[in-house]
């Protein structure tokens, strides 16, 4: 995916979403299959539990207890597909629709850079939760201390990246170690970077609950 240019990324994801749908309806017509019951077996089944069922549950009146309400499924935590502090989503949706980034890949460098941390401050400088340097929140006019413009001025670090790079992979590097690192070494210039682009990759794919 290195060379990959950015305007595919998204359909690339697309694609990858439409894989993850066809497999889950195969998945479920597999099941179906492996469990269908013949007829006899069904009817075996019904004679048994008849046969089984307590006297006194048979005599009991229909009024004496209301219907039996199946427990419902209790659904999945919207953190747990797309973990982002409530405080910070409208900062998150915002960038993302302002700079035509994928918000889960937004999401993946605010964990990987700061652990969704606005306080963070690496031993260089960076700041909150995209880790922004105070040389390019200035460039941006922007305030790297305050959430929601952390957020936008990395998304449009990010985005001039890509931008310039044409590929999603020297982009994070880019954001990573820097673009004249990136533009020296000809991709990630370290091992150091190279695992950082990986992690966020990562992350990002799995973010499927994101939108």
């Amino acid at each position: 995916m290195a060379d990959r240019p950015w305007r595919t990324l998204v359909e690339l994801d697309a694609v990858y979403a439409r894989s993850r749908r066809r497999s889950e309806a195969r998945r479920g017509r597999v099941e179906r299959r492996g469990t269908r019951v013949p007829p006899r077996a069904r009817r075996a089944v019904v004679v048994a539990a008849v046969l089984f069922i307590p006297i006194a549950e048979l005599q009991a009146p229909a009024t004496s207890a209301g219907p039996r309400v199946r427990p419902k499924a209790k659904p999945v935590a919207a953190s747990l597909r797309c973990p982002v502090p409530a405080q910070f989503r409208s900062a998150f949706a915002a960038a993302a629709a302002e700079t035509g980034l994928p918000l889960p890949l937004l999401v993946s460098v605010a964990h990987v850079e700061s652990e969704m941390n606005p306080d963070a401050v690496s031993p260089v400088g960076a700041r909150g939760l995209l880790q922004l340097m105070p040389a390019t929140a200035q460039e941006l006019r922007l305030d790297p201390t305050l959430p929601h413009t952390n957020v936008l001025g990395g998304a449009r670090y990010l985005r001039s990246m890509l931008d310039r790079f044409e590929s999603a992979d020297l982009a994070l590097a880019a954001y990573n170690a820097g673009p004249t690192a990136v533009a020296r070494a000809g991709g990630s210039p370290s091992a150091e970077t190279s695992a950082y682009v990986a992690e966020v990759t990562a992350r990002w794919r799995s973010l499927t609950g994101c939108t």
